[in-house]
C-alpha cells in the first residue's frame, strides 16, 4: 500500500497546470483531495473526472489572497475527511515586465498571490497540524527563487520570499511531526505566462518556455515528498528540464 493512499491533501491553484496534474495523480493514488481556485467550473469539471476515474475529491471557490477564505477551505478539508495530512500551497501568477514598465498593480498582485498566499496556508493549516500532531506544507517556489532574470524582479522576490518562509517553518517546525517541502520548478507548461501583458517581456517569456517540462514532473515531485516514511523530510527539489542551460 503507498504511504499516499488515505492522505487528505488540500491543493490550492488546482484548475489547471501543476495543480490540476498534481489532483489527478494524487487521486489515482488513493489520496483523498481537496481542490480550491477562482475558476469553479474548472474544478467542477475536474471533479468529476476525478470521481469518474474512482477517486476521492472535494472542491470549493478560493482566493488565496483571501485570508477568511483560506481558512475556511482548510477547516472544509478537515470537515469533510477528518484530517489534513498535506496542504500543497501551489497558487501562483507570473505577469512579467522591467521595473521601468510601472506595473504597480501586477507588483501588487503578484505579492498578493505569491507570497500572501503562501503565508495564509500556511496560517489555515499550522494550528490544525500543531493540534492533530502531524501534517506536511509543500510550497511551489520556482527557479527564480535562486537567480534574477530581467522582466522578473518582482516575480522572483516573491519566490525568493516562498523560498525563506518555507525554510523558517521547516526550523520552526523540526521539533513536530510537520514536514516542509520546497519544490521549485524549471520552465514547466502551464497557463503561468499568460498573464504577462507586457509585450517585450511576453516575447522573452515565448522564447525562453520552448524547452519545458510537462506538468507531470512537477506532479511525480509533489508524490515523492509525500510518499516518504514519516521520519524522513525532503526539504528542498529543484527540478529542470533536461536540456535547460538556466
Amino acid at each position: 500500500m503507498s504511504n499516499i493512499e488515505g492522505k487528505v491533501v488540500v491543493i490550492t491553484g488546482a484548475s489547471s497546470g501543476i495543480g490540476e496534474c498534481s489532483a489527478r495523480l494524487l487521486a489515482e493514488k488513493g489520496a483523498k483531495v481537496v481542490i480550491g481556485a477562482r475558476r469553479t467550473e474548472r474544478l467542477e469539471v475536474l471533479t468529476n473526472e476525478i470521481r469518474s476515474a474512482g477517486g476521492k475529491v472535494e472542491y470549493l471557490k478560493l482566493d488565496v489572497t483571501d485570508r477568511d477564505q483560506m481558512e475556511a477551505f482548510v477547516q472544509f478539508a478537515k470537515e469533510k475527511y477528518g484530517q489534513v495530512d498535506v496542504i500543497v500551497n501551489n497558487a501562483g501568477i507570473m505577469p512579467l515586465s522591467a521595473l521601468e514598465a510601472l506595473k504597480i498593480e501586477e507588483w501588487n498582485r503578484m505579492i498578493d498571490v505569491n507570497i500572501r498566499g503562501v503565508l495564509h496556508g500556511i496560517a489555515a493549516g499550522l494550528p490544525v497540524m500543531k493540534e492533530q500532531g502531524f501534517g506536511q506544507f509543500i510550497n511551489i517556489a520556482s527557479i527564480g527563487a535562486y537567480e534574477v532574470s530581467p522582466t522578473a524582479a518582482v516575480y522572483c522576490a516573491t519566490k525568493y520570499a516562498v523560498r525563506a518562509i518555507t525554510e523558517g517553518l521547516r526550523l520552526e517546525a523540526g521539533n513536530s511531526n510537520i514536514r516542509v517541502t520546497l519544490i521549485s520548478p524549471g520552465v514547466t507548461e502551464s497557463e503561468l505566462a499568460d498573464s504577462i501583458t507586457d509585450d517585450e517581456a511576453r516575447q522573452v517569456m515565448k522564447d525562453y518556455r520552448k524547452i519545458s517540462l510537462p506538468a507531470s514532473a512537477i506532479a511525480n515531485s509533489i508524490v515523492y515528498a509525500i510518499e516518504q516514511p514519516e521520519e524522513v523530510d525532503v526539504n528542498e527539489l529543484v527540478i529542470r528540464p533536461a536540456r535547460s542551460a538556466g
